[in-house]
């Protein structure tokens, strides 16, 4: 009696077992890949998303310096003259004294009318080149006081007038481009009837 015909029957389950594992392998890696995938594909997502955000915040923020450098330059071409023409400010000033106090010409003749001419016409020349630089005179006289512009230097009591009316202009004020150069200095009235309770006039200071 022997145990040979009990192989063949053992070499079938073998066969059976591999055939069932190689069968199940492949079906378990194809469900796990989908996952994976997955996985994979958000993280990329995200990266790609924080990558945008970086590049947009970086777009802003080398837009907004652009900007600002522009401004700057435009600043620095507008406001060039400034410094220099605050220091000729009391030239014209005193061009502007000097036509206000000098004597009326006797007639056609008197030769003090050429000379004042000759002033006049320098303080137009003078204003002209101002003018091209972006700067204008504040002359204020009859106006309502404006502590933005205007530097009160005295006050006056004159009831015929409202409070904070400028009577008198001791300097006209200059800007340029819109901003302050220097603030007018003036005398401005009290005791009349009150200016608009929003109106600069209200509350002047003479200690500016």
């Amino acid at each position: 009696m022997t145990t040979q015909p009990t192989q063949p029957h053992a070499a079938a389950a073998d066969s059976i077992n591999l055939d069932a594992a190689i069968n199940t392998e492949p079906s378990q890696a194809g469900a796990e890949a989908p996952a994976q995938l997955g996985v994979e594909l958000a993280k990329a997502q995200a990266e790609t998303a924080e990558l945008k955000d970086r590049l947009l915040r970086m777009a802003a923020e080398t837009e907004n310096l652009r900007r600002r450098l522009e401004r700057e330059r435009d600043d620095a071409v507008k406001f060039a003259a400034g410094k220099f023409a605050k220091d000729v400010l009391s030239v014209a000033d005193n061009l502007g004294r000097a036509l206000q106090n000098a004597p009326k010409p006797a007639g056609e003749t008197d030769p003090l009318g050429g000379l004042l001419q000759g002033i006049e016409a320098t303080e137009r020349e003078l204003l002209s080149v101002f003018e091209r630089h972006g700067i204008q005179r504040v002359d204020p006289q009859g106006q309502r006081f404006d502590p933005n512009l205007h530097q009160a230097m005295f006050e006056v009591e004159n009831p015929g007038l409202p409070s904070g009316t400028v009577i008198q202009v001791i300097a006209a004020g200059y800007v340029q481009h819109g901003r302050l150069l220097r603030a007018a200095m003036v005398g401005v009235s009290k005791g009349g009837p009150a200016q608009a309770a929003a109106g600069p006039g209200a509350g002047v200071d003479t200690q500016a």
